[in-house]
């Protein structure tokens, strides 16, 4: 189904593949091409280093590269785009630091906080900022309910060759022949200041499709099986995915789209496919024929690695609680229920502190097979055209009887299609409940399961509490992702588990027509024509930035929280759901972040800082008291210093707290997960590795430091430790990459070694100055 090769490949002519092509030389490797009934390479030799510049990502990263080096890239992007949980942020970050016009398109769209369900106006208050800053500064703005933003992007943004920056995740737009990167808000704000997205050129991996799925399989079961392949041995992690091979062929665009947007899952940092004749039916149909041209690798390309997926032997996939790599075949699930659900119920079972709730999923067993509660086929990933389509072929009018069933089209222009070809009339007929475009069901905003219950979701996630649940309120419900086709057939039979390929399935595919008039009459286009006389409204729970200090320097931090962990989600960092709806209020915010991890972080944070903020008063003044010279008072134990001295050692020496963690950061781009740590006082992470760089540069954005340290030394953490790191300013103004620290505890002092790896000048810079808006105001 899905093989790795951990070294790098050759790809000839687009099609075969061969490992050492340099070895075999041209002669021997055009008598291969021969053998297949392709055309001999024109090139007379093959080298490496050159086929590297072969790939469809070499070609676009080096159009958008704005600098001559080759390894370290200064990227300008043709678009960008944010929701609604993002954009107000951003906009801040960027006013502050002198927006005056958008440079180029920025999509506002309103997907999350669509609802407008919790905290009276606050979410529409959000909305009418976004439409007062689309006039102020020419954005273009997709109201509520009209497009989720990866689908509106997709039919309207979209552009063979192009690249494309998102402050979500889930950016990925690569079957339509454009690299996108999600990322936090700082990165939006820097392109919106003119500035570049600053990367080392990454590893490229292959991924070789061929053979055709059969019936019954659909994009998501393509790519959790990819997903459990690749994600925890970091196959391609923060690498661009390549698709390449004779299997594209044989899968429509909405399929390809559908693989594609998952692939945030692998945690790499974008994609990209090679396009061809349906790509280009695909922008004709959306009304924009010049948006397509051919991507194809040149006819040597070399892959650092290569995932090689036979379409023809992928089966129907779930993953179960409580990461899309938790994967499994439906049937084996269902020839080994017991034995697997067992299992996972353990492992989850680790992953939760709260002994007042216990995570089960054997309780769902009826005559050994998995009976589920509910399900939502929703978002990007699950609400195209074509699996909703097949989930009324696989259901027709038949009744769903107490089954329930959601489906969200992703865009009203998807949504008027399934009215026209009568999908929704049999959905509706058959009992299945039909929304708008809205994201809430992959982050817990709507349709939240019972407790205790298990839904199945054609979305992208399926973290802990993502659906909804609150376990500080005793709370906890699960998720486990399927395909359309096989949430069909299971609701089909009554929520018993059953897999697509064993119900009928309709061959055919209707054709699809776009009514571009549907967008024409309600988006804002406003990209080239700003108002800089607009003034921008600003609703009550619309909050500044707190002002923040600059790297001090000494760091004396305590240990507010220790994660043990494999992996920590964003989504545990800062929980998503109704929070959401305080996003344009740090302070507020703020108050939820680790809520589910760890509830006594934000008070070890806040004690601290408190005593930080007393300690800038009494610098600002210039005025040595003594009442907060105890906090000082175990880092110097063993040194004799006069009160001048001491103060002089207050007054250099910043207080804060620390997040230590062993791989935190996997999942959602949103920026919050390291602002509302920042807005706390913390002033660094230490972990062994960051799940994904979008994570690692919101801490950097936010002036904090991403220190790493081995595994090792994660056992000398605890909680209300002291961090001691004399001399940090000096050393990240330097470009130290190892710091000597201090944990101090009742125990006495142990040194440890402190990383500060990968960090670019303008990384440093950012860190020295206490945040991206404080770098730019200088």
């Amino acid at each position: 189904m899905v093989e790795l090769l951990g070294k790098g490949v050759y790809l000839l002519q687009g099609q075969i593949l061969v490992e050492d092509a340099d070895k075999l030389g041209v002669e021997k490797v055009n008598q291969r091409l021969a053998s297949e009934g392709l055309p001999p390479l024109v090139s007379e030799n093959i080298e490496q280093e050159q086929a590297r510049t072969g790939t469809i990502a070499h070609q676009i990263l080096t159009k958008h590269n704005t600098t001559d080096n080759k390894k370290d890239l200064k990227l300008r992007f043709d678009a960008l785009a944010s929701h609604d949980i993002t954009y107000v942020g951003i906009i801040q970050t960027a006013c502050a630091s002198g927006l005056k016009e958008f440079p180029v398109p920025y999509v506002l769209t309103n997907c999350h906080n669509s609802l407008c369900a919790v905290g009276g106006t606050i979410n529409e208050d959000d909305h009418v900022f976004g439409f007062s800053a689309a006039q102020k500064y020419g954005g273009i703005f997709v109201p509520t309910h009209q497009a989720v933003i990866h689908q509106y992007m997709r039919e309207m943004m979209a552009k063979c060759g192009n690249m494309i920056l998102g402050s979500d995740s889930h950016t990925r737009y690569g079957a339509l022949g454009t690299m996108a990167i999600g990322e936090g808000g700082g990165e939006i704000a820097k392109q919106l200041l003119k500035r570049t997205y600053d990367i080392a050129y990454p590893e490229v991996i292959g991924v070789y499709l061929e053979g055709r799925p059969v019936l019954g399989v659909g994009p998501q079961d393509v790519a959790l099986a990819i997903i459990k392949a690749v994600f925890k041995n970091g196959f391609v992690k923060n690498k661009v995915m390549e698709f390449v091979g004779p299997g594209i062929n044989h899968l429509t665009v909405d399929f390809r789209n559908g693989i594609d947007v998952m692939t945030t899952e692998t945690t790499c940092l974008s994609s990209i496919w090679r396009t061809d004749e349906q790509v280009q039916d695909y922008y004709a149909i959306h009304g924009r024929p010049e948006a397509y041209h051919q991507l194809d690798p040149k006819e040597v390309s070399y892959y650092d690695g290569l995932i090689k997926v036979d379409l023809s032997r992928v089966e129907p996939m779930i993953a179960l609680p409580f990461h899309p790599s938790n994967a499994w075949t439906i049937s084996e699930l269902n020839q080994n229920a017991a034995d697997i659900l067992r299992q996972v119920e353990i492992e989850g079972r680790q992953q939760i502190d709260n002994p007042g709730i216990t995570f089960q999923l054997m309780d769902k067993l009826v005559n050994g097979r998995l009976k589920v509660d509910q399900a939502v086929v929703a978002g990007c990933a699950g609400g195209t055209f074509e699996n909703i389509v097949a989930v009324s072929q696989i259901i027709g009018q038949k009744s769903l009887g107490d089954f329930s069933l959601s489906v969200y089209p992703s865009s009203q222009p998807v949504f008027l299609e399934l009215m026209n070809n009568r999908a929704i009339e049999n959905l509706t007929i058959a009992g299945a409940t039909i929304r708008t475009a809205f994201c809430g069901p992959c982050f817990g905003a709507g349709d939240v399961p019972a407790n205790n219950a298990l839904s199945i979701r054609h979305t992208t996630r399926n973290f802990m509490n993502r659906e909804g649940s609150k376990p500080d309120h005793g709370q906890l419900a699960s998720v486990a992702l399927m395909d359309a086709r096989s949430i069909a057939a299971t609701a089909l039979n009554g929520g018993l588990l059953t897999p697509a390929t064993e119900v009928e399935n309709c061959k055919s595919i209707p054709e699809y027509h776009f009514n571009r008039q549907v967008y024409d009459n309600r988006i804002y286009q406003g990209f080239g024509n700003p108002h800089a006389e607009e003034e921008l409204v600003f609703g009550p729970n619309i909050i500044p930035w707190p002002k923040m200090r600059s790297l001090p320097e000494n760091l004396l931090l305590k240990v507010a929280t220790v994660i043990h962990d494999p992996v920590t989600t964003t989504d545990e960092l800062i929980p998503s759901g109704e929070t959401s709806s305080f996003r344009s209020n740090p302070m507020k915010l703020a108050e939820f972040t680790l809520s589910r991890k760890d509830p006594a972080y934000v008070g070890r944070a806040k004690a601290i800082q408190n005593i930080e903020l007393k300690r800038q008063e009494l610098v600002a003044v210039d005025e040595p008291i003594t009442e907060i010279d105890h906090v000082f008072a175990p880092v110097l134990a063993d040194q004799q210093k006069t009160p001048e001295q001491l103060w002089q050692f207050v007054k250099e020496t910043g207080l804060g707290s620390v997040v230590v963690a062993i791989k935190p950061g996997d999942g959602s781009a949103r920026e919050q997960a390291a602002s509302c740590q920042k807005v706390l006082g913390t002033d660094a992470n230490v972990a062994v590795e960051y799940a994904t760089k979008r994570y690692r540069s919101n801490l950097i954005n936010w002036g904090m430091v991403p220190f790493t340290i081995t595994e090792a030394d994660l056992s000398k953490f605890g909680i209300d430790d002291l961090l001691y790191i004399p001399g940090i300013r000096q050393s990240v103004q330097q470009g130290d990459e190892k710091v000597q620290a201090y944990i101090v505890n009742s125990a006495g002092r142990v040194a440890i070694e402190l990383k500060l790896e990968n960090l670019s000048k303008d990384d440093r810079d950012i860190i020295l100055a206490g945040c991206l808006i404080n770098y730019y105001a200088k």
